[in-house]
């Protein structure tokens, strides 16, 4: 239906009920109500309107009487009972204008449909005078603002308003109604009796044959609650289960989108679904290595490296920290690694990790000799010495992260 602007307004100048109707309606007659297909849906379910923000101008100049403005306000509740009210859905904001405007209440106000209704029946009448085109572009300047909660433009919600009049507008709608179309509000005109229909089409949104009706009198005004729900439904196809998608449906509009469950993605064929390589490049943190875990990952680390607490980076272990080498004297961290290496006087086995003692030239002394010895044997009391501290140190940092740990836990 292109844009959506329903533009309610209820210029309403009936002047006398016993004033003899007109022999045949001066416009588009309200069309009758499509029949619904064989089996068909549940409007409940698979037809709801789509979601507006919609404005209902009411005219309430003198011309109206208090019987018939009461026909109006009833109309207003039944159409608000077939909308899908709500704050992410449709929003209703109501305004009552004669000779001047007032905004009755705002899109921000009423998100349910009983608030709505109450706040229609208390609604009176105002005085004389037809100012459509004021009430149009009030409409445009004070209602349909995010301050009075209309919702962004990104948002793509239609900007609806529904004029409803029984007389000519005492002012120019003509522009206005061009401006606010402009600004991307479609307007609805309804004419009742001794309507203007020229006017009406001056101010509706074109198609005129699907925005301009013409009912005889405010008696029969609620036939159109039936027009204007066909007019704003959306089928809910997702509702009626032929939508395809084989994990979730989403409703978009009168279409619908397929989707999948967490932890898989959406085919070429943009109905099946496949599990996701989460540990695919650019899908997981881990610094080093990624595995899948049941459509998670959890981290893990090259030999060599141990995980930081923050379970995704990996730090190079002290590979010469006592225990975790089999060098006999000397042990020299490489990058993750290691390689071993011997003191003074001693020379590497081919095991490339013990040692053994270097052949010395005859020159070196007993004494010497003996004193190689000893520092040998020192050293190797201080590495045992040195060993069995690291031994105790570990055991202390694993009680304290396992202590850690339980306090993340809690």
């Amino acid at each position: 239906m292109g844009r959506w602007l329903g533009v309610l307004g209820l210029g309403c100048c009936l002047a006398l009920a016993q004033l003899p109707l007109p022999a045949a309606p001066r416009g588009p007659a309200l069309r009758p109500r499509r029949q619904p297909r064989p089996g068909g849906r549940s409007a409940d379910t698979a037809c709801k309107n789509r979601p507006l923000d919609l404005v209902f101008i009411v005219d309430s100049s003198r011309s109206v009487r208090p019987e018939e403005f009461e026909k109006v306000k009833i109309f207003l509740s039944e159409m608000i009972d077939t909308l899908d009210v709500g704050e992410r859905t449709t929003r209703v904001a109501v305004m009552n204008y004669a000779s001047t405007v007032k905004v009755e209440f705002p899109l921000r106000t009423y998100f349910d449909k009983a608030s709505l209704k109450e706040a229609v029946s208390r609604i009176e009448p105002l005085s004389a005078g037809t100012m459509t085109g004021l009430a149009i572009q009030t409409a445009m300047e004070e209602v349909f603002t995010e301050e009075m909660g209309t919702r962004p433009a990104t948002f793509n919600i239609p900007k609806v308003v529904i004029v409803v009049t029984d007389g000519r507008p005492q002012d120019q709608v003509q522009d206005v109604a061009a401006r606010a179309q402009t600004a991307g509000i479609e307007i609805y005109a309804v004419g009742v009796d001794r309507a203007d229909m020229e006017s009406l089409r001056m101010m509706a949104s074109e198609p005129l044959d699907e925005h301009v009706f013409y009912v005889e009198t405010y008696g029969v005004i609620e036939k159109l609650t039936s027009r204007f729900r066909e007019t704003f439904c959306a089928v809910n196809v997702c509702a009626l289960g032929t939508h395809g998608c084989q994990q979730l449906c989403v409703s978009h509009g009168a279409s619908h989108l397929c989707d999948c469950y967490e932890g898989y993605t959406l085919n070429p064929d943009k109905r099946t679904c496949s599990a996701v390589d989460v540990c695919a490049s650019g899908r997981h943190e881990c610094d080093q290595i990624c595995v899948s875990n049941n459509g998670s990952y959890v981290c893990d680390c090259y030999e060599g490296y141990t995980l930081n607490p923050d379970k995704k980076t990996c730090s190079a272990m002290d590979m010469c920290a006592p225990g975790r080498h089999d060098c006999a004297q000397v042990c020299v961290s490489n990058d993750g690694s290691y390689s071993c290496g011997c003191y003074e006087g001693y020379t590497l086995n081919p095991d490339k990790k013990t040692c053994s003692g270097a052949i010395t030239s005859s020159l070196v002394t007993d004494e010497e000799s003996c004193k190689c010895e000893a520092i040998a044997a020192l050293q190797n009391s201080v590495t045992s010495y040195l060993e069995a501290l690291s031994t105790k140190l570990e055991e202390v940092s694993e009680k304290l992260q396992a202590y850690q740990d339980r306090q993340q836990i809690v």
